[in-house]
């Protein structure tokens, strides 16, 4: 269904044309993605669909202008955990989009690592409108708060119709998303389930009933600064403003209106004012329409939570008010979904540290780190310790190293090796193995300088299907391939009382030809049988590429009980 608009020609017989204006779900797309783009989103991990079509359209076509950096995975595990490595990288949020369905199911577990490891995520789920879903539409489950507790922010999306406001109302929700995404006082996943109404693509011109462009410049929606902002940060851009003091924030509106001379007014009356430009009676004067009428501002800094007076809410909602908010957190007032800046603040106490604890630490320290060393050059190649060790050593300056969950964690934790000059990134929050080869994919696309990544072969194998992404970057994969889940044979379940099931339960051998795979997808591999072959092929080099160390596994519980041996003789003569 088409919505048509009569517009004179200007032709003398007053004949008119009917132009056809864009539907309403192409707009709403168009409008999230550009103040996405707005709020600093540089890169967004797709995966295709029908019902995300109009966000993928959109998407496509900001991508074709350079304003972001678009990634598309089949796999919405896969997506997910490539948005986790870019956004973990970067420190700044990254949207993933999705269809609805199992699709938005797919991406929990890289939500649940967000949450728990503070890395910023958009999640943009389409879905079906309400009445579809009520009559069982195909691919529908109740996305609503899919997620759980597990994301910072969730906000199902009104579906998107011809009235005025719309524009307003979609950039102010992403805005609120991506504050919520960066924290205030911890970064985090958020979800915007988004309904999209049929037709799904373009079907007409690019114009709207109202306007749909963003701030001028550029800018936000509702600007977030990321300095934490104090009212005296906040900046005037107008000549005739008004402060609003609500709750405890009376005295800090009075210094700031006396310092750039705007009147104030407060919630309270004039209880807590101060100055010159102190209003005791601007409650009134708010109600009074004539008065406003004449002296209406063209900016308003609110301070606090207004809460009891219709006046101030009315001047909140005028749409040719510009808003500034001062708020301690993310849950902000905004009638007419027009603000634009909120400042938050906060304080974190902090405490001397004991520098003889310190130096006991450090002696510890220099004592157990030698005895690793000694040990180790003892060992055979390879062992998880050894490859980890040599590894670290090997790897450039200004390198990234992505860890894998289970014994490579470990491995890296115990080789005892002290490496300042490279990044290294774990998937710790949950310390799950779902989607570590994305991870890694993801990190390394936004690193500058060699990156790397050390996973074990059920890792590896986990997520296998992140070898299809076509922008493949610099990124070398060392898989310590003991056949199984070795990381059992440290636990209890590796003791030799459960020696009968360990195999068939916790071992689990698969017997996989890494490298077969590898070819499958088209990635170079090699095995590196010596220590030698090992570190000559750890010289960076361009493109992905998956190095194989084939590892005993049946060894692990010995060689960990004697590097326990070796700390705890060495730490014994220190501190005897």
């Amino acid at each position: 269904m088409h919505v048509w608009e009569n517009r004179t020609c200007g032709h003398d017989d007053g004949r008119r044309t009917r132009r056809r204006l864009v539907n309403p779900s192409t707009a709403q797309a168009k409008v999230i993605i550009d103040e996405l783009v707005r709020n600093t989103v540089s890169h967004v991990v797709l995966s295709p669909g029908s019902r995300n079509a109009p966000l993928s359209l959109a998407l496509h076509d900001a991508a074709a202008a350079g304003r972001l950096q678009l990634h598309v995975r089949i796999d919405e595990r896969g997506a997910g955990f490539l948005a986790l490595g870019i956004a973990a990288r970067t420190g700044r949020p990254v949207a993933v989009v999705c269809t609805s369905g199992t699709a938005a199911a797919n991406f929990h577990p890289a939500v649940l690592e967000a949450d728990r490891a503070g890395v910023p995520l958009i999640v943009l789920t389409a879905d079906r409108p309400p009445e579809l879903r009520a009559a069982g539409a195909n691919q529908v489950i109740n996305q609503q708060r899919l997620y759980g507790d597990a994301v910072r922010y969730f906000d199902e999306f009104a579906v998107a119709e011809r009235r005025a406001g719309q524009n307003a109302y979609w950039r102010s929700q992403v805005c609120r998303a991506w504050n919520a995404a960066y924290g205030e006082w911890r970064c985090g996943p958020v979800h915007l389930n988004i309904p999209f109404r049929e037709p799904l693509v373009p079907d007409g011109d690019d114009e709207w009933f109202e306007s749909l462009e963003g701030r001028p410049g550029g800018a936000r929606w509702t600007e977030l600064p990321d300095f934490g902002a104090l009212p005296s940060f906040v900046v005037p851009s107008a000549r005739t403003g008004l402060v609003i003091a609500c709750d405890s924030g009376v005295r800090a509106a009075s210094e700031w209106a006396e310092q750039h001379g705007w009147p104030v007014v407060s919630e309270t009356g004039g209880l807590g004012l101060s100055g010159s430009t102190a209003i005791a009676s601007g409650i009134w004067l708010l109600g009074a329409e004539e008065f406003i009428a004449r002296h209406r501002p063209e900016q308003v800094l609110c301070i606090g939570r207004p809460t009891v007076f219709r006046q101030v809410q009315a001047l909140l909602s005028d749409a040719d008010v510009e808003v500034l908010l001062v708020r301690p957190d993310a849950d902000w007032p905004a009638p007419a979904h027009n603000v634009r800046q909120v400042g938050q603040w906060f304080d974190a106490p902090t405490k001397p540290a004991d520098p003889e604890w310190l130096a006991s630490w450090q002696r510890a320290d220099g004592a157990a780190s030698e005895a690793v060393a000694r040990a180790l050059r003892k060992e055979p190649w390879p062992s998880g310790l050894r490859v980890a060790a040599e590894l670290v050593d090997a790897v450039p300056a200004d390198s990234l190293l992505v860890v894998g969950s289970s014994n490579p964690a470990r491995d890296v934790a115990l080789a005892g090796r002290i490496r300042p000059d490279i990044l290294v990134h774990r998937n710790r929050g949950v310390a799950g193995i779902d989607g570590t080869v994305s991870t890694a994919l993801g990190a390394a696309t936004v690193h500058r300088g060699p990156s790397y990544a050390l996973l074990g072969d059920l890792t590896f194998l986990h997520d296998v299907n992140a070898l299809l992404a076509g922008d493949r970057p610099d990124l070398t994969i060392v898989v310590l391939n003991d056949d199984g889940g070795g990381i059992f044979s440290l636990l209890e379940q590796g003791a030799p009382e459960h020696g009968d099931a360990f195999e068939q339960v916790f071992g689990t051998p698969h017997g996989a030809d890494l490298g077969a795979l590898c070819a499958g997808f088209h990635v170079p591999h090699v095995v590196a049988g010596t220590l030698a072959e090992f570190r000559e092929a750890l010289a960076p080099a361009p493109g992905l590429r998956v190095v194989e160390v084939r590892v005993d596994r049946s060894r692990h519980r010995d060689l960990h009980a004697r590097m326990r041996a070796a700390v705890s003789g060495a730490l014994g003569r220190t501190f005897t």
